[in-house]
Order: structure tokens, then sequence, then C-alpha cells
């Protein structure tokens, strides 16, 4: 079917003039900045931090570009996944009017960004076997369905989604599908990133914080079409990459190699922690993980959880949520914290 994006924007975005600074409006090197009122005698402790950060992060963007296998072009950075979130509501969804589906148990921020946005939320729940329902999800859509979110490898189920069912969305709603890869370097399916061409509906999530270790610098990316691209990029503030996380992911950046070793590191990790779990006497499952955390199905969950929180260990407690009652997120640590959960865990069966 022919996507035209037009049709899928607010009317008050497709009018809407962005905030642009005068680093907008030259291209090329300059040396004197008189444009932005910046302080132009430093600041007391860091006084290269006196100017603003390079509103459109294009050093980001091409090192990104060629790890991705991507244009540039095809590439907006948000302050953490989060924002990137909240833009595509504020981009594509009326408030009051338009829809959204979801597939709980998922990330809970797709449910709070649509509340915010004053976004109806309807829910087709994922299958016993944590998958898609495409039969239900079929039912929700209708004319005022702007958006469908898919995070795969899913949080908090660690699994990955079939990519047939995938690729049977994209391929039959009309509206923007997103698909939420934060942990995809964590598994062994393929990132849709490759995908872009042949689906102009498709917005793909990935982030640094997750398996480049970066979650304190807040970076998320979103990849899709040049015409998506740019409106997240009308949208969005100004400068929201900061100067000190641009420098410090161009570095990052530069050590595919070291984050390539702490995946399968991780991975090897997890695979190891939750043979120990599935030998313990309480628990009833430990669900198969394409991510750096597993879930277990264990009785007595929530006492579990604060014997836990006694002993300074914080898991989460997925125990109340529907679907994956009496379970547990467990994440994987260094191995001298998977050492001490496990001892921990001794101690509750001992007691």
């Amino acid at each position: 079917m022919a996507f035209d994006l037009d049709t899928f924007v607010r009317p008050n975005i497709k009018k809407l003039i962005p905030y642009s600074s005068a680093r907008d409006e030259f291209s090329g090197e300059a040396k004197i900045f008189l444009d932005a009122n910046e302080n132009s005698l430093g600041s007391p402790l860091l006084k290269w931090y006196n100017r603003y950060p390079d509103p459109h992060q294009l050093a980001i963007k091409k090192k990104l570009a060629v790890i991705k296998s991507i244009g540039a072009e095809h590439i907006f950075l948000g302050n953490g996944s989060d924002e990137c979130i909240d833009l595509l509501f504020r981009s594509f969804c009326e408030p009051g009017k338009d829809n959204v589906i979801i597939c709980p148990p998922t990330y809970g921020m797709y449910e709070v960004s649509a509340n915010i946005n004053d976004v109806a939320i309807r829910k087709a729940p994922l299958l016993d076997d944590f998958q898609l329902n495409l039969a239900h999800i079929e039912t929700l859509a209708d004319a005022n369905t702007k958006l469908i979110w898919l995070c795969s490898p899913n949080n908090p189920t660690g699994n990955a989604l079939n990519r047939s069912d995938i690729e049977m969305v994209l391929n039959n709603f009309e509206g923007i599908v997103v698909i939420d890869e934060a942990y995809i370097n964590f598994s062994k399916q393929k990132s849709f990133i490759q995908e872009l061409a042949d689906y102009p509906n498709l917005v793909v999530l990935q982030t640094l914080s997750k398996a480049w270790g970066l979650a304190g610098l807040r970076l998320g990316m979103a990849f899709a079409s040049e015409a998506i691209i740019g409106i997240l990029d009308k949208v969005k503030p100004p400068y929201n990459i900061n100067q000190a996380t641009q420098e410090l992911v161009l570095k990052a950046l530069d050590e595919v190699g070291q984050v390539n070793d702490m995946i399968r590191l991780l991975v090897d990790m997890r695979d190891a922690l939750a043979d120990v779990f599935r030998s313990m006497p309480t628990v009833e499952k430990v669900y198969p993980s394409d991510a750096n955390f597993f879930l277990v199905k264990i009785r007595e969950a929530r006492k579990i959880y604060e014997f836990l929180l006694g002993k300074g260990i914080v898991v989460r407690d997925r125990s109340h949520v529907k679907l994956i009652e009496d379970c547990l997120r467990i994440t994987v640590g260094t191995e001298q914290e998977n050492t001490q959960l496990v001892e921990a865990m001794q101690q509750w069966y001992e007691q």
C-alpha cells in the first residue's frame, strides 16, 4: 500500500516554523560567534563549555552512519529514547482525537507519554508465548490509529518478536510502526534499520544506554525516512544533546570492538546466571532472553524482592503485571554483583 506521511502529521506541526539559530543559517566554518548571547569569557570551572553545542550533532551522525550502514540523513538523536518517543507522539498524534496501539507487557514509557500527550491507548496484549496477537491488533486499528509500538527484544519479557509478525504489521497497517530495538545488540535477530527503504512507515529506535554502557549520557537514536527525520528535527528543542554528551559519545563510537567484547561477556553471564536460577527450588520458569536481563517466574516473588532490597540488591518487581504475574526481572550485573545476588537467594532459602 502507498504510505502518505503528510496525512499523519498533525496540522499544527505542518504549519510550525521551527526555532532557528544563526548556526542553522550558514554553512562552513566560522571563527567568531557573536550570535547566541553566550558568555564569551567562559565559565568558572569548564571554560570550553560556554558555547552552545552543535544543534544537528553532525559529527556523531557521520560516525553512526558508518557503524549502522545508513545515511546520516536517516538519523535523529534524542535526549534518551524517551525524547524520541515523546516527539513521535507530539508530531503525529492529535491530542484528544488520535489513538495508538501498544502490546503489553512492554516498556512503560509508551503509555506514560501517550497519557501526557492526551492520546488514547489501545492495548493488544501479547500471547502466552509473548508474541504479537496480530488478529487483536487488526481489530483495534482504525482511521485515528497513528502509531503502533513494538518493542523487540521486548522489555520486560526479554524475547525478540517474530520477524514475520512485525513484517505483517508493517505491510498491513496504514500508519507509523515504531520498533524499539533498545536491546538489539544482545540479540541474534537482525535490526530493522536496513529495511527502512522498503517501509516508509517504519521508525526504528535504538539507544547507547544498554550495550554501549552510556546510560548516564542520555543519547537515544531514531532511524527513519528522511521525511520523518525532518519532522522530528522540526519539533525538537534546538540544543537537545549537550556538548559533554556529544564529545564523550564521539570517543565511545571509536570503540566498537570493545563494545562487542562486552556484549559477548554479558550474554555469557546472562546464560550462566539464568542456569543458576533454573536450579533454585521455587523457580517455576526462567524465560528465554535476547537482552541483557531475563524474566524469572518464582513463588513469593514480592517477598523475595523485598528481601533482596533489605540486602541492598535492587531487581525489578513485575509480579503485579498482567501476563507476567509472580515474575522478577533481573539485569545481568558484574561477576561480583551476580555472585552476591545468588548468595542472597541462598540466604532466602536457608532462613
